[in-house]
């Protein structure tokens, strides 16, 4: 029975992705990823309205900044995914995002770009929660102690995490991940490329990631990053990052 189960799924596999090209899709199949992708968190191909509102997370990250973010940024990533997969004949009703993102290198670079570029802002924005001066915000239990095994303490974990995003040059994302051997582990990727990807040097199931394009905090704190970096602390979702540890 598991055999067949097997089967059927690889057949599903191929018959969406065999609209790409017939040898696409034979290497979709054939060819291993470079990681085993064990659970990532699945992200449709539409954008999804927000769950708190443009100003929840002031005084951290202004309206006006999650305004435009959210509405011509992140929107312009989806529409232009949409229209890559339109253009390169994936469809969308059968192939999941995160499988398109572990074998991004047979795309183009606008189904790259955009593809990165949706995914990114979907798991941004369900990475933050909405700013409350009296929670110290601050992960606890699986998760923390998971931290602490793999980096001795929050404080080094944090450390790390803001020297990954500072230092980040030009446009990029920070990112603490779990890698295929099950630890954690702390880097950033450029552009809109993410650990997911078959092309990214660092691989692994993303748990937290954090823009540092310039758009994500240029209208409050223009060339000063680090400012913006130590400030996102205090919106971290530390439930959703801890579901996510649980299920990759």
């Amino acid at each position: 029975m598991k055999s067949r189960r097997t089967f059927i799924k690889a057949a599903g596999l191929f018959s969406a992705w065999s609209a790409v090209t017939p040898a696409l899709a034979e290497s979709f199949l054939t060819t291993p990823p470079q990681m085993s992708v064990m659970g990532p968190e699945e992200i449709g191909f539409t954008q999804l309205p927000l769950s708190y509102s443009y100003n929840s997370l002031e005084p951290v990250i202004d309206a006006l900044t999650m305004e435009i973010h959210y509405t011509k940024h992140a929107a312009g990533y989806a529409k232009n995914l949409g229209d890559a997969c339109m253009a390169e004949k994936v469809d969308m009703t059968q192939v999941k995002l995160s499988e398109l993102l572990g074998r991004i290198s047979m795309f183009s670079v606008k189904m790259r770009n955009n593809a990165g570029g949706h995914y990114n802002h979907e798991f941004f924005w369900r990475s933050l929660t909405p700013f409350n001066s009296r929670n110290p915000n601050a992960p606890t239990g699986e998760m923390l102690e998971a931290i602490r095994t793999h980096f001795g303490s929050f404080e080094n974990f944090q450390a790390q995490f803001n020297d990954a995003a500072k230092n980040r040059f030009g446009s990029g994302w920070a990112w603490l991940i779990k890698t295929a051997d099950g630890k954690l582990k702390v880097g950033s990727t450029p552009n809109q490329d993410n650990p997911l990807m078959d092309l990214s040097e660092l691989k692994g199931i993303p748990l937290l990631g954090l823009d540092v394009w310039e758009h994500a905090y240029y209208l409050k704190y223009q060339n000063k990053r680090p400012d913006y970096i130590a400030a996102c602390w205090s919106l971290i979702n530390w439930e959703i990052v801890e579901r996510r540890f649980k299920n990759a």
